[in-house]
């Protein structure tokens, strides 16, 4: 088979991936131990190296679907956040509406999600007509030192806090939210090896034999017949000897000690991920109510990334690569509300009551509801408060209080007010279908 030749983009001299020594992630078996000696290594003091750390973090993830799962389904719930640039007035930016839904864009929200579960990120963004970006491996990124090295196993490269067009996001003591899910990783991967083992061992029925250990004729046919019939476990066993098989079956024999052990190491890292296991799986005890709180906990869980999304995008540092790339940069990055229709009716009500009692700004209203505020918003609260006034004060009947006796032949005298009694008397009289009485008559029954 010929070598296929890759065709590699042209990229400028001072990027930093062009000096490199790249490494393959190292893919042997690793255990407890391994992990305690990669955590050791990446917090040491004097030299500290993460390469050890991120080939396991690279190993699991790449292996345990419940993890990758967790990871992905955290990260889609902010990508998937309708995000803007907007003026200093909040006004949206049409600048920014083909960066915002390109690819590169989208990828960089998701490296900024990553530095939570790795800890850091890092890209260059390569200067010219569109924004470009590299990223950077994490595995030659020392944080500690604020350097990018040549190799994985070097301290020392090149500073990357002098050059503007170089960002590494996350804290450079944090190693992210994959170190607390690591071993539980391992030891499920431990846990479905003994799991693959039972079903091999106990998932067929299994062929045992008894014979006379003296009948060595009768021995060697019975081995004959075993070998012809098939492919599953058998065994001869001579009468004269006892045989037992003590390998957990008779108190796991339907195999839940492993999958508890799965199952367990599973709710820890959505714990970890998602702070919570009831939106990943159903449990047997769950109901509604439970549900809706660990749903509620992990709400809380994507408004604090949502704000951690904003205020990195929002970061000196990146404005000044949009302005390298034309962009205005007077505003800033701000994600789409999306109402919470049962919230808000709690909400409401509660606004509703503290309006009566304290005056509350028709900004709030505009914020907590998300309603646009329009353009000619003095024009029309202008317009509403004369309406509002106009309720509040009808326009008196013609003529009435101004002292002119009306001309009008047709107009009859005003009727004098009736007093309780003389309504009391009229209701009664209309019931039985009577004509109410006038003025000055009386009725004679």
């Amino acid at each position: 088979m010929a070598d296929v030749k890759v065709k590699k983009p042209k990229l400028p001299k001072d990027v930093v991936i062009n000096d490199m020594t790249f490494v393959a992630p190292n893919r042997n078996r690793k255990d407890a131990g391994d992990l305690k000696s990669a955590i050791v290594r990446a917090e040491s003091i004097y030299v500290p190296n993460r390469s050890q750390l991120y080939d396991t973090y690279h190993d699991i993830l790449t292996i345990d679907g419940h993890l990758s799962g967790i990871i992905k389904k955290r990260t889609d719930a902010i990508k998937n956040k309708r995000i803007h640039y907007v003026d200093k007035n909040g006004k949206k930016v049409d600048a920014y509406d083909d960066l915002i839904k390109s690819k590169k864009f989208r990828r960089i929200i998701e490296l900024t999600m990553e530095s939570k579960y790795w800890g850091i990120s890092g890209v260059q963004f390569i200067v010219g007509k569109d924004f470009d970006y590299i990223e950077i491996p994490r595995k030659h990124i020392r944080p500690e030192a604020g350097v990018i090295t040549k190799s994985q196993f070097d301290f020392s490269g090149t500073d990357y806090l002098q050059d503007k067009f170089i960002n590494v996001i996350g804290n450079p003591k944090d190693l992210g939210i994959l170190l607390q899910c690591s071993l539980y990783a391992l030891y499920k991967r431990s846990g479905f090896g003994d799991f693959a083992q039972y079903v091999e061992l106990f998932g067929q029925p299994v062929r045992i034999i008894y014979y006379d250990a003296y009948d060595t004729q009768t021995k060697n046919e019975l081995r004959k017949i075993l070998n012809e019939s098939g492919g599953s476990l058998a065994m001869m066993v001579p009468k004269q000897a006892k045989f037992e098989m003590l390998d957990g079956k008779t108190s796991n024999g339907t195999g839940e000690l492993q999958t508890r052990l799965i199952g367990a190491c599973n709710d820890e890292m959505s714990i970890a991920v998602l702070g919570n296991t009831e939106t990943s799986k159903s449990s047997a005890s769950s109901g509604y109510a439970q549900s809706k709180t660990h749903a509620d906990q992990q709400l809380e869980i994507t408004k604090s990334d949502l704000a951690f999304i904003e205020e990195e995008l929002n970061e000196p540092w990146f404005k000044d690569v949009l302005a390298a790339y034309g962009f205005p940069v007077d505003g800033k990055f701000e994600f789409e509300k999306e109402l919470d229709l049962d919230a808000l009716k709690t909400r409401m009500e509660i606004d509703k009551f503290v309006a009566e009692k304290v005056p509350v700004g028709d900004d709030y209203y505009y914020e907590t509801y998300g309603v646009p505020k329009p353009d000619n918003y003095d024009e029309l609260k202008a317009k509403q408060e004369a309406d509002k006034l106009a309720l509040q004060n009808p326009p008196s009947p013609q003529g009435e209080g101004s002292g002119v006796r009306s001309k009008s032949p047709d107009k009859k005298p005003t009727a004098k007010p009736k007093n309780l009694a003389d309504r009391i008397t009229d209701s009664v009289l209309s019931f039985f279908g009577l004509a109410p009485r006038n003025n000055g008559a009386h009725l004679d029954f």
